[in-house]
């Protein structure tokens, strides 16, 4: 509820936007993942004998050329090359954004995705050779996550000065990011277009959505709801302190909000593609700062060490988290091929049983924190069920992957590799989600923030490590 007198969000303007620019930032990670089999076809072009490029004879389709040899290793070098800008640059990001004027940050990694997009798109009519191409991909990855990085963490920042149903919506934006590039490319495909058409279309795509994000940022300040609050900043309203953003939240407005109550707990979800928060949204508010809480009283300087010895338990599950997942996704599974032989399906089969159900179950196992935080309790069984987790290693490299020299294929049915995924991408939501949201809980009131940062932190580490895995993994085939 606001004050007499304070602006309104007409028509949910303003939360609109946040919903765009959240889906704007996720969107170059999704994309590339998605569009996986398009690369590997024009990277394995020059390591194909005749007759074994793709079936429409080119090298620019969607469909997995998947008897050719992938020399490249292209999906473990997109995921490492994904993280470790995320990792390197939030972190830059949270000592440096004082330097750097917000607007400048923000407009300027928004118009360095945008011609990096554009890059991409143009690429689709350029013929290279396979070595070219690879550099020229690879350097656009890194830096347009690095660019992803730095927009995100100012983003969250900015979202400090807002309610928090903002910042629920900005994740809820994010949330959406991976299932609209699956259904992007599955209407790509579905087009009857040829290949090149195809492919440029699906690239136009995000140059169209980073656009709308750089106009959505751009007509913000004009909106008198959010001059309201960029101008406050954070403070309080009707008596209630700022909520710490101590995670990641759901895709869904799910903060349980008690009136007159203590505090308002956020439930802290987590998109499948990570999101880090920025460390001025993690950190005090400006009157924490000065030693001062929302209700007048002094803050005491929480300490590091301290906060995790309280945590270190939940930061080692979202680091397992992590690592499991992103050591088989995509490397591993966008390599998985159906056993059909009906050619449609087969067409499909990766977009629709690796891509969008990956997106989709994980999206729902973060809202199902929304209704239970099993085992709130009994915090000592969170590392064994993630710990169960490793199971989907073995499981997913038994699958049927057409390149292997080492492991035999067991589960050959497409019903098993749809089974694990959805299993797998359903339990990488909901224990991610669970250890964001149970971390503030560990610690005190005034500690909370900085139990967020820490786990930030570590979410950023389990991906980095889960992408140096694929390695491994995919040399084990």
């Amino acid at each position: 509820m606001a004050l007499p007198g304070l602006p309104k969000d007409s028509f949910h303007c303003v939360g609109i936007i946040f919903f765009l620019l959240g889906l704007g930032t996720l969107l170059p990670w999704n994309f590339f993942i998605t569009a996986i089999p398009y690369f590997q076809s024009r990277l394995v072009a020059g390591n194909c004998s005749a007759g074994e490029e793709t079936r429409n004879g080119t090298s620019l389709g969607f469909e997995p050329a998947s008897r050719c040899s992938d020399a490249f290793n292209f999906s473990n070098w997109l995921a490492l090359l994904s993280q470790l800008p995320l990792l390197l640059f939030t972190l830059l990001n949270s000592l440096l954004y004082q330097c750097i004027p917000e607007a400048l940050r923000i407009l300027g990694s928004l118009g360095g995705i945008l011609l990096l997009f554009v890059l991409t798109a143009v690429l689709v009519r350029v013929e290279m050779s396979p070595h070219a191409f690879f550099s020229v991909t690879m350097a656009s990855v890194w830096f347009i996550n690095s660019f992803c990085a730095v927009l995100q963490g100012s983003l969250f920042g900015q979202l400090g000065a807002f309610p928090q149903r903002y910042s629920t919506l900005f994740l809820s934006g994010q949330g959406m990011a991976g299932t609209f590039a699956a259904l992007a490319m599955l209407l790509s495909m579905a087009s009857g277009a040829d290949a090149q058409i195809s492919a440029l279309s699906y690239f136009v795509t995000p140059c169209i959505g980073t656009l709308i994000s750089i106009i959505c940022y751009l007509w913000l300040p004009h909106r008198d709801f959010a001059r309201h609050y960029l101008n406050r900043g954070p403070t309080e309203e009707l008596g209630f302190e700022l909520e710490t953003k101590a995670g990641l939240l759901s895709p869904e407005d799910v903060t349980a909000v008690v009136p007159g109550g203590p505090r308002e707990e956020p439930q802290n979800m987590s998109n499948g593609n990570v999101v880090a928060l920025e460390r001025d949204d993690l950190a005090c508010p400006p009157e924490m700062m000065n030693g001062k809480s929302g209700a007048g009283l002094a803050a005491p300087k929480p300490s590091v060490l301290d906060v995790l010895k309280k945590i270190w338990q939940l930061a080692l599950c979202i680091v397992v988290v992590f690592s499991v997942t992103l050591s088989v996704f995509p490397a591993i599974t966008a390599s998985v091929a159906s056993t059909s032989e009906n050619e449609t399906w087969g067409k499909f089969f990766t977009p629709v049983c690796c891509f969008l159900l990956f997106n989709v179950m994980d999206w729902l196992g973060r809202s199902a924190t929304s209704y239970f935080l099993w085992p709130e309790k009994l915090l000592r069984l969170i590392p064994v069920a993630v710990g169960l987790r490793l199971l989907f290693i073995p499981l997913l490299l038994l699958c049927n992957v057409p390149q292997r020299t080492y492991l035999p294929t067991l589960f050959r049915q497409d019903a098993w590799f749809i089974l694990f995924m959805a299993v797998f991408s359903l339990s990488n939501g909901y224990f991610v989600s669970l250890t964001m949201c149970l971390a503030p809980k560990q610690v005190q009131r005034h500690e909370s923030e900085l139990a967020g940062a820490i786990m930030t932190f570590f979410l950023a580490l389990g991906l980095s490590c889960g992408a140096g895995l694929s390695f491994v993994l995919k040399a084990l085939l």
